[in-house]
């Protein structure tokens, strides 16, 4: 998985605007260069500044599940949402895991009022459902984002000295954030790496030297990434210390593999962070909900059809459907062709059923397709195939793609967290075109008549103005409005 943190987003009122209209830069660049590499947008959410990017395999989406997000405003008093958190939850495997980005206060008098913050969006943030309430009530949580924590007492030399000399050890002991970790309940049980990188603020922009304005901020790390294991025993033990492995307190293993910074972007004041970890854990859930079968080729118009299975525990809806991918898709919306996952009254209970592709859903080029099945009550794909070729007698380069999505960003400061699984899904070898996704980010309100509108990509890139991977003719594309089509993606102004 990819989980991308970004604080101090251009939220200027044209920049919104445009940012609601069109896909903004940072989630439009995040998709474009993960979806060639089989990573989907799972889930996202911006409040201002503020934006989350969830992605994951394709084929792990079937067991994502229960995808919600929250946002929580602290900035003047609550009013505004400059400062806050933002974040995601979801059961993977079977395991509820929880994202949280963070803006807090700046500046070095405020450590108090970053934790006052920091408690006041744990409890702010509520999710529906039995299993995870609150953030903390997770079995997995990941903190991160711009914490804007200090280094206290030491003078600003001193702290560029040991910079300098690479004894970075010396300011660990005046970190804010380490100094409260041991007294603030709100975070026994949080983890970090070793800080082994450079402070990572504040710098002047396009340098990779510290503040030279009149200023002079003292350089700190303000940018971190921080995990919690929901203990499951009277007391977790080893508190405190700050090793990089997390045993199976809450049955998942966490194993961080680096933390570092990137000096070589100079773009903000800040120097973005990243972190790769491992988790290993049971599967609780190894079934999708429904399961796919398709052919391995579809060489003519009667070969676009599919059965779909439907597990007993599934709630199905008369507004789901099926949707036909390009291999390397960015979101549940970057459909080539859907259908209707019909469901008549006089088959209600059958577990089985088949739909067809009309030749108007179908691409106008050869190539590697998958199909998904979106769940309506779910907001969520849960069912995936895998890739299988369609290969029609008449191609023409004329392509019928749905629209990128809207979603949205501008950074100036940017956190980044790589969580790599080492499993491949769970039913991969049991059926070639089995599978099922899940995903939330925005949930399809009763689809609206087709129409066809034309999409100007004059100021996109060439790679965006192809769709299903067939070239465009000309600067615009035509799109056929289909389910999920007045989806808004959920985002709170701060206003």
């Amino acid at each position: 998985m990819y989980i991308i943190g970004l604080q101090e987003v251009n939220s200027m009122i044209n920049k919104r605007l445009k940012d609601v209209l069109f896909t903004d830069q940072w989630s439009e660049v995040c998709m474009e260069r993960l979806s060639p590499f089989g990573y989907v947008l799972v889930t996202s959410q911006r409040m201002q500044g503020l934006l989350l990017l969830i992605f994951a395999k394709y084929f792990h989406l079937p067991f994502l599940r229960g995808i919600q997000t929250e946002t929580t405003r602290t900035g003047l008093g609550g009013y505004w949402g400059n400062k806050g958190g933002v974040s995601a939850r979801m059961s993977a495997f079977g395991h509820s895991i929880c994202f949280l980005n963070c803006h807090l206060p700046a500046h070095m008098e405020n450590s108090e009022q970053r934790m006052e913050d920091f408690e006041a969006i744990l409890q702010q943030q509520q999710f529906e459902g039995q299993a995870a309430i609150g953030v903390l009530d997770h079995d997995l949580v990941f903190w991160f984002g711009d914490l804007n924590f200090r280094i206290d007492d030491l003078d600003v030399q001193v702290v560029k000295s040991a910079i300098d000399n690479n004894k970075l050890s010396v300011l660990w002991e005046k970190d804010q954030l380490n100094m409260v970790k041991d007294s603030e309940m709100v975070l026994e049980g949080f983890q970090e790496g070793p800080l082994k990188f450079p402070p990572t603020y504040k710098f002047d922009v396009g340098t990779n030297t510290y503040d030279t304005s009149g200023k002079k901020r003292k350089p700190a790390w303000t940018d971190r990434i921080l995990w919690r294991r929901r203990a499951t025993v009277p007391a977790a033990q080893g508190v405190g210390k700050r090793g990089s492995v997390s045993g199976l307190t809450s049955g998942i293993k966490v194993t961080q593999h680096n933390y570092r910074s990137y000096m070589e972007y100079t773009v903000s004041d800040h120097k973005p962070v990243s972190s790769i970890f491992t988790l290993q854990f049971p599967y609780k859930v190894d079934v999708p909900l429904v399961t796919l079968v398709v052919e391995d080729e579809w060489n003519t118009v009667e070969d676009a059809k599919t059965v779909f299975k439907l597990s007993p525990n599934y709630s199905r809806s008369s507004w789901d459907w099926i949707g036909l991918y390009k291999v390397g898709f960015k979101h549940h919306k970057d459909y080539v062709g859907y259908v209707w996952a019909k469901q008549e009254e006089n088959d209600f209970y059958r577990q089985e059923h088949q739909v067809t592709f009309t030749e108007e859903e179908l691409p106008k080029c050869s190539g590697d397709f998958i199909l998904g099945y979106y769940s309506n009550n779910m907001s969520s794909i849960v069912g995936v195939t895998e890739p299988f070729q369609i290969q029609l007698p008449t191609l023409e380069h004329v392509s019928s793609s749905s629209d990128s999505s809207d979603f949205s960003s501008e950074d100036d400061s940017t956190v980044v967290m790589k969580v790599r699984s080492h499993s491949s899904s769970p039913q991969k070898d049991k059926h070639r075109r089995s599978g099922s996704r899940s995903r939330s980010g925005s949930r399809p309100s009763s689809p609206t008549q087709a129409q066809t509108e034309e999409l100007k990509t004059a100021d996109r890139s060439a790679a965006e103005t192809e769709s299903a991977g067939c070239p465009e003719e000309g600067g615009s594309r035509q799109q056929q409005a289909g389910p999920g089509e007045t989806d808004k993606h959920t985002e709170d102004s701060g206003m």
